[in-house]
């Protein structure tokens, strides 16, 4: 049996090995020109794109490079070159918005296979066809599209391949489809620096314009003034229903901009969703356990389950972001040796560990620290913080670069966290 894929967002070198190490089948990214995500701080330059194009496939993982932008007619010699550039870094795929595009990777990259964007915004059968007799290998569906369309099309097109995305956040418009961020700032959505001008708080007024009079309309409390707020996407209690349809080639985790914590915890809540939906014992509440620990707009299942009209659900009217149920306090390095502080820590503190699934960490009691399970979960507490230069402090900060030494080895990249709860 042919099992579904998890792809998950590379916003840097880093993230791209922590997605994949976490379980991840498959990652996306690209080198920032023409490229959704060029506001991200560059996301890559070729030669990071290449390295981690080599990590994945030494793990037997692939890689789809975005060349997702709308580009404008002064663009399109350098995007050419950047076709052919990107094309020699051999990734498994290119992510493509538009019929030109497609048309223009297809003719300068004749073997690369093309991923159509949910840019394009592909809703039913008939869009569908036309993008794959242009060459289209896969489509990622539109976010606002339905489980029972996704079959309609499966049923038409039996060898095109569909990606939904099940995680992230959601577009006030049709995925990009909005100029709100260009008319306020100048932000272009389409060409990858879209300003989240959605998030935003606004103040509702009326106006006379006979007789020049304005005046705000007051909100009652507790309504809220994020009138365009959406929430986030979640739908890893819905795995059963994805997968039991049988026509879904892809689950996609949104997020290139988001932090090295964020592609961990979804990569590994949707891994273990994944691996427990094959094996019969899936697990709603361990998977929201993960995911409600990041921060977020709250969360929907939006529109894949159910449909648009039937959801009342979807917005976040009184805030723009809230944080989730933990802090991370600290990212081990890629050797497993030391860790960096992300927020306050003292002696004794206790820190949940989150590492990826297929790890072992040993179970020590030394001078440096001690780990051990409870409740099904793995934990850690520093007896010393001692520092690769010798120095013992009393507490350290987020500030402090100093790299600390641990009790034990860990994975590279092994996330400490506390409970928000806790603070």
């Amino acid at each position: 049996m042919k099992k579904v894929e998890l792809l998950s967002p590379a916003g840097t070198l880093e993230k791209l090995k922590i997605a994949l190490d976490f379980g991840a089948d498959a990652v996306y990214g690209g080198v920032s020109h023409f490229s959704l995500r060029i506001r991200s701080g560059k996301e890559f330059s070729f030669e990071e794109f290449a390295e981690g194009i080599a990590y994945a496939h030494e793990r037997g993982k692939k890689v789809y490079a975005t060349i997702n932008g709308f580009p404008f007619n002064s663009q399109i010699s350098l995007l050419k070159k950047h076709i052919v550039t990107m094309a020699q870094l051999k990734p498994d795929a290119f992510i493509v918005a538009t019929p030109g595009v497609l048309k223009l990777c297809h003719d300068l990259a004749p073997e690369m296979p093309l991923h159509l964007s949910t840019q394009a915004n592909v809703m039913n059968v008939l869009d569908a066809q036309i993008y794959h007799e242009m060459g289209a290998t896969r489509i990622i569906t539109a976010r606002e599209i339905s489980l029972k369309d996704l079959i309609a099309i499966k049923k038409e097109l039996p060898n095109l391949e569909l990606e939904v995305f099940v995680h992230g956040s959601m577009c006030f418009a049709y995925s990009g489809r909005c100029l709100i961020s260009t008319l306020q700032s100048g932000r272009v959505p389409n060409r990858g620096s879209c300003a989240n001008d959605c998030r935003f708080p606004y103040e509702m007024y009326a106006a006379n314009p006979e007789t020049g009079t304005l005046f705000r309309l007051e909100e009652d409390e507790g309504v809220g003034t994020y009138i365009m707020n959406s929430k986030d996407l979640n739908l890893a209690s819905h795995m059963q229903e994805i997968l039991e349809s049988g026509v879904v080639d892809s689950i996609k985790v949104e997020g290139r901009t988001k932090t090295a914590y964020y592609a961990a915890t979804t990569a590994k809540a949707y891994r273990m969703a994944l691996n427990d939906y094959y094996e019969g014992t899936l697990d709603s509440d361990k998977y929201q356990y993960e995911l409600q620990s990041l921060q977020n707009r709250g969360y929907t299942d939006a529109y894949l389950i159910s449909r648009p009209f039937e959801k009342h659900d979807t917005q976040s009217l009184d805030f723009s972001m809230q944080y989730g149920t933990h802090q991370v306090s600290g990212v081990v390095n890629e050797e497993g040796t030391h860790f960096l502080c992300k927020f306050k820590t003292l002696p004794n503190d206790e820190m949940e560990v989150v590492f990826p699934l297929d790890s072992v960490v040993q179970i020590v009691d030394n001078e440096i620290g001690s780990t051990y399970e409870k409740d099904g979960k793995f934990f850690m507490k520093m007896k010393q913080l001692k520092a690769q230069n010798g120095k013992i402090w009393e507490e350290i900060h987020s500030g402090n670069v100093n790299p600390i030494e641990l009790p034990t080895t860990f994975p590279s990249y092994t996330f400490f966290r506390i409970p928000i709860t806790n603070l």
